[in-house]
């Protein structure tokens, strides 16, 4: 979270120099913009304009590609002040550009996690599961997401300001040590677990049900492609896990622990003030990674970029997406009952997703 850069020495006696991060932010913030300005706006333009029939998991990406937007227009304001060392946009844009952060990471770990646990369903339990995956469930769950989001933004943004000296205005930094043990170091515990670790188990739990539902012999049977594609779409949201969140959250809890005294120690001080700025660098990319999710969850979504033929898409995401409700999809639903009773078993065809 921006708002936590490891800005503070922490232990004043340790004589650490971690001014590299300015140079470093500077040029990640530049690519990340560009890149994620690019993708997220022309992936808002497929949903809303390319892809006539809308279901849960469209909205979900929906919503993933606004929480990216929202950090890549903070973006710029970035760039200047790790470039200038200055801030002069006042203190309101400093809030606002360290809450943006936090909407997106946290925001992408959750509608993530959304996406992943409604493949999961459509696949492990497609006809139980009618009643749940539907565009209204799926509203409120987005809006449940977002009032989380916000209220975790909000509830750390509170303390982040500017700080004025003779020379410079600096912002997200100067965090005193009272502030880090009675608040920050509560809150950003309470983030980390709601935002990071339970959404990280929810995604390893239902990948490998997934997986596991694909080697039934009943799955087995049907066509390889939409197989490899499911497995490509749970690599893609592992590995975004793995490489982007997993680094950040682990350094931002030791840094948590080092400045409330949990961790005394200049060594660990000095190794979470030179992976932070790194790790966070690395966590920023996932602005820029989240369009490949989109590309290997739906396959409409990779239609519309080879085609402006709205019937297509429409077509392919009653075969690919799977039901959204019984109502809408009554033909699919006739197909797939057969399927199930010729097997035996409560087990769906890769058709449907």
């Amino acid at each position: 979270m921006a708002s936590l850069v490891l800005n503070e020495t922490g232990m004043e006696n340790c004589g650490i120099d971690d001014s590299f991060k300015y140079n470093l932010y500077g040029v990640v913030y530049s690519v990340a913009f560009v890149l994620g300005l690019v993708t997220n706006c022309a992936s808002l333009f497929v949903f809303c304009c390319r892809i006539k029939m809308r279901n849960e998991t469209t909205l979900f990406m929906t919503n993933l590609a606004l929480s990216d937007l929202v950090f890549v227009f903070t973006l710029p304001f970035k760039i200047f002040y790790n470039v200038n060392r200055h801030w002069p946009f006042g203190d309101t844009l400093c809030k606002i550009s360290g809450g943006a952060f936090i909407t997106n990471i946290y925001g992408s770990m959750l509608f993530l996690t959304c996406i992943s646990v409604d493949r999961f369903l459509a696949i492990v339990y497609p006809f139980r599961s009618l009643s749940i995956r539907n565009r209204r469930n799926a509203g409120i769950v987005c809006g449940i997401i977002w009032l989380l989001i916000l209220g975790g933004g909000m509830s750390v943004t509170f303390f982040s300001s500017t700080n004025q000296s003779k020379t410079s205005t600096t912002c997200f930094e100067g965090f005193s040590k009272k502030t880090w043990k009675t608040y920050l170091s509560k809150i950003t515990i309470f983030i980390e677990v709601v935002g990071f670790l339970i959404p990280l188990m929810i995604n390893l739990a239902c990948s490998s049900m997934v997986l596991r539902t694909l080697r039934r012999p009943a799955t087995l049977c049907q066509t390889g492609t939409n197989k490899e594609r499911v497995l490509r779409m749970i690599v893609v949201h592992l590995a975004i896990f793995i490489v982007c969140f997993v680094p950040y959250n682990s350094v931002l809890f030791i840094y948590a622990m080092v400045r409330i005294k949990a961790l005394m120690s200049c060594w660990v001080e000095r190794l979470a003030r030179i992976l932070y700025p790194i790790t966070l660098c690395i966590a920023t990319f996932n602005c820029c990674f989240d369009p490949v999710v989109y590309y290997f969850t739906s396959e409409s979504f990779q239609k519309s970029l080879t085609t402006g033929k709205c019937q297509a898409m429409q077509e392919n995401m009653l075969q690919s997406e799977g039901p959204v409700s019984s109502k809408e999809n009554p033909d699919t639903h006739t197909a797939e009952l057969h399927i199930l009773t010729s097997n035996g078993k409560d087990q769906a065809s890769e058709t449907q997703f």
